[in-house]
């Protein structure tokens, strides 16, 4: 990084191969949609980029990138949250594709073969993005509290907290999920 921050191009490169696909892991499972992670991804670099000048030298980077990746994430959210629905050209509000009571699209109740997996994500995305993230940064990312809270600006004992309520909401809606027949 700080062969990078002094201009060397051939840093910038090997520092991308080294972080940009857990980077982009982390964005998909915040935002669930590989195009939006993508897109994000180069944001978090040209942010990055723009921001090296301020790069403590010797520390590592890897929290530091990743709380770029997560604060452009959360700016995208918020946008998205804000924007108006866009009516259709008859002048009527586009529909919502149908799902189950579990949250899994009708289509993909049909697929047995898919049935575990869409009904797991389907309970991951559902959590609240604190807990998600929490989730995603310690358990799939294998980051530790510390690192985790870091990235989020947030403490460790947040992040303990958050990733125990996402667990407790995850294990509730699967054990509903396997007592309805929605398991495998």
């Amino acid at each position: 990084m700080g062969r990078y921050c002094d201009g060397d191009a051939v840093a910038f490169h090997r520092l991308y191969t080294l972080v940009a696909l857990r980077i982009l892991a982390y964005l998909i499972g915040l935002t669930g949609e590989r195009a939006l992670a993508e897109d994000l991804l180069q944001q978090t670099f040209l942010k990055l980029h723009r921001s090296r000048g301020v790069y403590i030298r010797g520390a590592n980077p890897r929290p530091w990138i990743y709380a770029i990746a997560h604060r452009t994430c959360l700016d995208e959210l918020r946008k998205r949250k804000r924007r108006l629905f866009m009516l259709t050209d008859d002048g009527t509000l586009p529909r919502e594709p149908r799902a189950t009571i579990t949250g899994v699209p009708e289509d993909a109740v049909a697929r047995d073969h898919d049935a575990e997996p869409a009904i797991s994500l389907a309970a991951l995305e559902g959590l609240p993005v604190n807990q998600r993230e929490a989730l995603i940064l310690t358990k799939v990312h294998g980051h530790s509290v510390a690192e985790a809270a870091v990235i989020s600006g947030t403490t460790p004992g947040a992040i303990k907290l958050r990733a125990h309520r996402a667990y407790v909401t995850l294990r509730q809606r699967l054990t509903r999920g396997r007592a309805s027949g929605g398991g495998a």
